[in-house]
């Protein structure tokens, strides 16, 4: 019987490389994400950073937030983010605002890189607010800050009422959530309340906001908690 010697495999020195460039990459972009706080405050800009799946409503709440806003005197701007194309940056240049594409290619997330580039080519003097469309995803964006003031999470009814419940980071990280659809609750049998206490469970401070953005429900509560 012939006995095989093998070296023991570099599991940890590999892991360590790994982790090291993982911090490197997170530590490259939160610094350039307090870079973009600050040119946000120094045209006293308040930015809002949107999460969410594709279809949850993110850039029908801006849609819809714009003209609330503008009846209120304020000056509204947008980045949209998505892997590729411009649907959802057409759609919110109809409004008549100040509005940036950004196409993330093989990436998942804005980085505030992106969002760094994408003010370069904003002129942010006449600006009150700027909202960050993030691309549609509920995992990947939460590890990278953008420099926006707030992070607001859109989460609807036709996901499920366990969405919540199977994104736990995405809802520690944000520090408002809104439920968008809840018209169609009952229909695709979603449980509104099971969504509310999954949101408490994982974040008790969460502001939490019950939309039909189709109709226009909840939305002065929203402009009433951004121009807070």
């Amino acid at each position: 019987m012939r006995i095989y010697k093998h070296k023991k495999p570099q599991y940890y020195t590999m892991h360590h490389v790994d982790v090291h460039m993982e911090a490197e990459i997170y530590g490259a972009n939160n610094r350039l994400a307090e870079h973009n706080a600050e040119h946000f405050k120094a045209h006293n800009v308040r930015a809002f950073d949107l999460l969410g799946a594709i279809g949850s409503g993110k850039t029908s709440l801006i849609e819809k937030l714009v003209p609330e806003l503008r009846s209120r005197g304020k000056v509204t701007a947008a980045i949209a983010g998505d892997v590729y194309g411009d649907d959802d940056f057409q759609r919110i240049i109809k409004t008549g605002i100040i509005a940036f594409n950004a196409n993330t290619g093989k990436e998942c997330h804005l980085d505030a890189h992106l969002v760094h580039h994408a003010l370069d080519h904003m002129d942010l003097d006449d600006v009150d607010i700027v909202f960050i469309e993030n691309v549609g995803n509920m995992v990947c964006p939460t590890d990278f800050k953008l420099g926006a003031e707030k992070r607001i999470v859109v989460i609807s009814t036709t996901e499920g009422d366990d969405v919540v419940n199977k994104h736990p980071m995405m809802f520690r990280d944000c520090q408002i959530a809104i439920i968008n659809k809840v018209d169609l609750a009952e229909a695709v049998g979603c449980n509104v309340e099971r969504m509310i206490q999954d949101i408490k469970r994982y974040n008790p401070e969460m502001l939490i906001i019950k939309t039909n953005l189709k109709k226009g429900e909840g939305v002065k509560e929203i402009a009433d908690v951004i121009l807070a």
